[in-house]
Parts: structure tokens; C-alpha cells; sequence
């Protein structure tokens, strides 16, 4: 097809050097589509040059403490996908004996791998002719095309796939979803894409109806959810405060954070304090509590706001299982921990 034979000698003149379009080796491949998946290339290169240096192969990956690739993935947010990372990586070691899946049915089988990442695995490493369709395709597809179907939507999701089917090269599936994905993340962007210098410019109906602005088109989500978040950053004589890992299946999973406590809208520093005396770290015991930003930082997740405080407790009760205040950075945090971390001044 002329749309397909196109894009891909578009590709090979106008593709970014990028560390893993030199390998077909699957384990890079997988690794650096888990970390763009929700992340800019931008973003998301520098980690995965930290995590091949390292963990430089799947077995490396295995053997790691959950924590130390959580305290790499710091930062790239959506921590499921570290968890994943990882438990991905064991099941190749210990059940497939360090050999990655080689087609697209059983690359499903690894947890966090969805159709989108089978897709871009079993093309790059093993030419299968199985489409990817990412946020990039299908953008491309439903301007090129005028296709108006919600992308959010089931019937959207099945017909953007059977059409980046049809479309794909059969006898080169590798290039064509690169140069797709390549087309929709550098030529066709989300915001002022550069129509008036695109190959396609006479063929693209969303450009000859003058709606590139409006497609693709996605049903509205639910409401953003507002959380009010207090952390409790303990302080004692012996320079320790307290930290404590999430658990359960919210945000946050297994990383750690200050005692935290929740309340169902932002609260004056009066009550704020009464809630404090029911900590059972400070219960009956004296200390001084300090408000550290007077103003909420919103911290802004998919779903979910959370405007968070923070209050510095200070007692001179020592701490039980205390976290010296020097060591408080080897810990797996989320970058809004991370950045309180960063900006107070710990003795």
C-alpha cells in the first residue's frame, strides 16, 4: 500500500537515533517500551540507560530487590510498571529459563505486557506482522483517515487495530510500526503539528476538512478525585525520623513515604494539631509541630489530585526503628517525597 511504502521511506530518512532501534535483542526492546509507555522519550532515556547499565541482562534484572528498581524507576511515576518490570523478568528467568517469549501470544503472558507492547516486541525482535497502536497511531490514523471513533472506546480500540493490520508491511512489520509510532511522536503531534511541511498533506482528510485540532476524538473520564494528604516528618534528638512503605494496592505500592494521614479537606494547624496527639509515635509525649508549606502542593496524579502538607514534628523521645536522617535518600519514594527530601534542610 502507497500510505504504508510512504511513511516507511519517511522513517529511514527522518528516525532518531535512540539507544534501542540498534538491537533486535528482546529484553532492550521490552525494557524501553515499559518505560515509554505514559513518559516522553525525553524523559524516559535516561532511565533506561540507567537500567541497562544497571541490570545489563534479564537475569540481572531478576536477582534485584524490588526496592532497588523501584529506587531506580524514581521519578517516572506509575510505579506499577516497575512492579511488573520485575515480576516480568523473574517469570522469564525462573519459568522460561532466561528466554523471552518470541511471538505475540505468548509475549501476553508477561505481566504488564498488553497487545500494544506484545505488538512492538514480536515485530522488532521477531518480524512478526502483528500492529501496534499506541496514543502516536492512533493519532496518525484517525487524522489521515477522518476517523472520528472515540479511541477510548471498545469499538474504537478494535477498529484502529484492524486497520493498523491492514496497513502494516508484511514483509517489513519492524520498520512500519517504528515509522508510524515515529510519524505520530515527531510529525504528527499531539499539539501544532507541522502539517504544511507532511508527506501526506494532500491525502489527509483531517487536513483537507481543516479538523486535524479535533481527531482523534476520546470520551471524557471521570472526574479527578481531590485527596488531602498530611505527612508527619518525625524528628528526635539522635537526627532519625520515620518512614514507612505503602502497602496495598493503591498508589504508592511498596515505596516508601512519612507517616501520613488523610483528611476529607485541607484542615487549619489547630485541628490539624489534634489529630497529631493521637499519633501513637507522639501519644503522651511532648513535641513541637511545625507546618513546613503553608500553601497545599498539588500533586497531580491520572485520577487524582492530592493536595499535600507538611508538618515537622520534633520530640526529643527517640524514635522506635528510626531511619537515620542521613540515609533517607537510599530509599524507594515517590518524586513528591522525593522532592521534600531535596529541599529540606535534614540535620
Amino acid at each position: 500500500m502507497i500510505f504504508s511504502k510512504t511513511l516507511i521511506n519517511w522513517y529511514s530518512n527522518n528516525k532518531r537515533n535512540l539507544p534501542w532501534r540498534t538491537t533486535t535483542n528482546p529484553y532492550y526492546i521490552w525494557l524501553s517500551e515499559i518505560i515509554l509507555q505514559q513518559t516522553q522519550v525525553a524523559q524516559g532515556l535516561p532511565y533506561y540507560r540507567a537500567f541497562v547499565n544497571e541490570f545489563p541482562t534479564i537475569f540481572d534484572l531478576a536477582k534485584a530487590d524490588e526496592s532497588k528498581v523501584l529506587k531506580l524507576w524514581q521519578g517516572l511515576g506509575y510505579y506499577s510498571r516497575a512492579r511488573n518490570l520485575h515480576a516480568a523478568a523473574k517469570y522469564v528467568v525462573d519459568e522460561l529459563e532466561g528466554v523471552f517469549p518470541n511471538n505475540h501470544k505468548a509475549l501476553l503472558k508477561l505481566k504488564g505486557v498488553g497487545d500494544y507492547t506484545a505488538s512492538a516486541i514480536a515485530s522488532i525482535c521477531f518480524n512478526e506482522p502483528t500492529a501496534v497502536v499506541d496514543g502516536n497511531v492512533y493519532r496518525v490514523l484517525s487524522r489521515y483517515f477522518g476517523i472520528d471513533t472515540p479511541i477510548n472506546s471498545t469499538k474504537g480500540a478494535k477498529e484502529f487495530k484492524a486497520l493498523a493490520q491492514e496497513l502494516i508491511d508484511k514483509e517489513r512489520p519492524n520498520v512500519f510500526n517504528q515509522a508510524i509510532m515515529e510519524f505520530g511522536a515527531t510529525q504528527c503531534k499531539p499539539q501544532s503539528p507541522n502539517c504544511f511541511e507532511c508527506l501526506f498533506q494532500d491525502s489527509c482528510v483531517a487536513f483537507q476538512k481543516n479538523a486535524v485540532t479535533n481527531l482523534p476524538v476520546k470520551i471524557k473520564t471521570a472526574k479527578v478525585k481531590k485527596r488531602y494528604f498530611n505527612f508527619l516528618v518525625f524528628l528526635d534528638g539522635n537526627h532519625k525520623t520515620v518512614l514507612e512503605k505503602r502497602k496495598g494496592k493503591g498508589i504508592w505500592q511498596n515505596l516508601y513515604q512519612f507517616p501520613l494521614i488523610e483528611t476529607p479537606h485541607e484542615t487549619t494547624e489547630k485541628t490539624f494539631g489534634l489529630l497529631a496527639k493521637e499519633h501513637p509515635l507522639v501519644k503522651d509525649v511532648d513535641f513541637e509541630l511545625l507546618l513546613y508549606n503553608s500553601e497545599a502542593i498539588v500533586h497531580k496524579l491520572s485520577h487524582q489530585h492530592l493536595y499535600t502538607r507538611f508538618w515537622i514534628v520534633k520530640t526529643d523521645v527517640s524514635l522506635p526503628n528510626g531511619v537515620p536522617t542521613s540515609q533517607i535518600r537510599n530509599y524507594a519514594v515517590p518524586v513528591l517525597i522525593g522532592n521534600f527530601i531535596e529541599a529540606f534542610n535534614f540535620q
